[in-house]
């Protein structure tokens, strides 16, 4: 695995720069703070093969919040910073990562063809792209495959659910993706 304190993008030192800018280095999180998860995050994607925007995104995942952390980095009127800083696609992900209403869309996932999204920004609902909807779930695994290694009771109160979903959404998910919660839904398993 790439390491987590180096990933390989070259433009992340600047959003590195943004993040640290924004204290994310200094917000709690399991596993440290708020910016070693997110690198984490980032070099994880990487690892899992995706291109370039869907890390850049992974790695600013949080910057509005999103329906499991309350913490954003920047109002949603500052999208246009964020646009600036990642370029159009991966502010999109960023967006529709933390707009997504975990408890509209988690049951749709892996279920529905063309899952319906609910927006908890706006109360909208979409259809994401194809294209956008692998991204988010392949963030979605990253993110809390991460988070569950770093937390046991995280792991304990939620992994059974999230494993059931990243399992009927595997056919969207990057295949180390998918390998990489077997692995880890192995060794919860064996633990237990």
């Amino acid at each position: 695995m790439t390491s987590p304190d180096h990933p390989t993008a070259p433009a992340w030192s600047h959003v590195e720069e943004f993040l640290r800018a924004h204290e994310a280095d200094r917000i709690p999180h399991p596993g440290g703070t708020l910016l070693a998860h997110l690198t984490r995050v980032a070099a994880r994607l990487a690892d899992w093969g995706t291109d370039s925007a869907v890390q850049t995104a992974g790695l600013c995942h949080a910057a509005y919040g999103t329906d499991g952390f309350d913490g954003a980095l920047l109002a949603l009127d500052e999208r246009a910073t964020l646009v600036e800083l990642l370029g159009d696609r991966a502010e999109a992900i960023v967006y529709l990562y933390a707009s997504c209403g975990r408890a509209a869309v988690y049951p749709r996932l892996g279920r529905d063809e063309a899952p319906l999204f609910h927006d908890r920004f706006t109360g909208e609902d979409h259809t994401p792209p194809e294209e956008d909807l692998r991204a988010f779930l392949a963030i979605t695994a990253a993110n809390e495959l991460d988070v569950f290694i770093h937390n046991a009771e995280l792991a304990a109160r939620y992994g059974a659910g999230l494993y059931e979903l990243v399992s009927r959404s595997r056919t969207l998910l990057p295949p180390l993706a998918w390998k990489d919660w077997q692995d880890w839904h192995h060794r919860q398993s064996s633990s237990t």
